[in-house]
């Protein structure tokens, strides 16, 4: 690239920092040079001064100059291992994307103090054009299954469409402690951010609220251990920051495991539970470019399915078989 370039950014990297989105676009660039440019203002959003920590919004123009020279270009060299790592997390692959199952603890972004994450070893994975693939959706770090990826930039703007339109079907399974009341329904709430001493975390709002966004999901239970645990079903039908982790706190029933929305003070466990979060993306059925659609479902991650037989829940009593997508379910 010899020449200034205006990059207009996606949906799909809507809330990146810059330099992820530089890591993103222009892997070869390295983190020093990019810090170089940005403080000589060559690099802009939107004609503004930035600094690596900016975050990115759709539709803003981000200016990238030259970044051709020998001492600015840093080759990169896939790592056979990640490429590994992540090909053993395939669950669907077709010429358009892939649908991962994203173990517990891995982030799918980084973030303060995170290096390892999905989003960064994606790069070695590129597509025939020497692409990266680009994340469509997200999953907490700590929550495990389907996680879809596209492979092309065409594929990430119809994928991206697919999760806005809300025309994707999530499904999660999630073992809580206690039974909800009423056994199914609706949690409907508004949600803002608020800062703590570890982070950030979403809490109960009134509409009107600076910062107020609503959120949606449907709950089920699908089986009850007494009434100290159940398995729940969730379909969320809004996409907030840790959504379904605070509509099962706010039910009464929080998702075990949860270090951030549940209060274990007084909370006695059981003998063979597994530790951390029990939250699981069981499934998703996404339409295709061709008009087809696909029905994919994650296994459950060591900790729940051991959670599962401590407390007698059977997974495969309430499977779903998968549609074939070439019968277009």
């Amino acid at each position: 690239m010899s020449a200034v370039q205006h990059r207009e950014v996606t949906a799909d990297d809507d809330g990146m920092r810059l330099d992820r989105w530089f890591a993103r676009h222009f892997p070869q660039l390295g983190f020093g040079r990019l810090q170089k440019l940005i403080r000589n203002g060559e690099v802009r959003l939107d004609k503004a001064k930035v600094q690596t920590s900016t975050r990115v919004a759709e539709g803003q123009v981000i200016r990238v100059p030259p970044i051709d020279d020998p001492d600015t270009v840093r080759p990169f060299r896939v790592n056979e291992q990640d490429a590994r790592f992540l090909k053993d997390l395939i669950l669907y692959e077709d010429d358009d994307l892939y649908v991962f199952d994203k173990p517990p603890g891995l982030a799918v972004q980084g973030g303060s103090g995170t290096t390892r994450h999905l989003d960064g070893l994606l790069r070695n994975l590129p597509n025939r054009q020497g692409e990266t693939p680009r994340l469509v959706h997200r999953l907490d770090r700590d929550t495990s299954g389907c996680l879809v990826v596209a492979k092309t930039a065409a594929a990430a703007r119809h994928f991206g469409a697919v999760f806005r339109s809300r025309s994707a079907r999530k499904i999660y399974w999630a073992l809580v402690a206690g039974n909800p009341s009423p056994r199914q329904g609706e949690i409907s709430c508004f949600l803002a951010k608020r800062a703590t001493s570890d982070g950030e975390q979403m809490v109960v709002v009134r509409n009107g609220t600076p910062g107020a966004v609503h959120s949606s999901s449907y709950y089920s239970t699908t089986d009850t251990a007494s009434r100290r645990f159940a398995w729940v079903t969730l379909k969320p039908v809004t996409g907030r920051t840790h959504q379904l982790r605070v509509h099962m706190a706010q039910l009464g029933t929080p998702i075990i495991g949860d270090p951030r929305y549940f209060n274990i003070e007084n909370w006695q466990s059981a003998p063979g539970l597994g530790e951390g979060l029990h939250l699981h993306a069981r499934r998703i059925v996404l339409p295709l470019r061709n008009g087809k659609s696909i029905d994919v479902s994650a296994p459950l991650p060591p900790h729940m399915r051991e959670s599962f037989e401590a407390l007698g829940f059977d997974p495969d009593r309430y499977d779903v078989q998968r549609a074939d997508p070439e019968d277009g379910a």
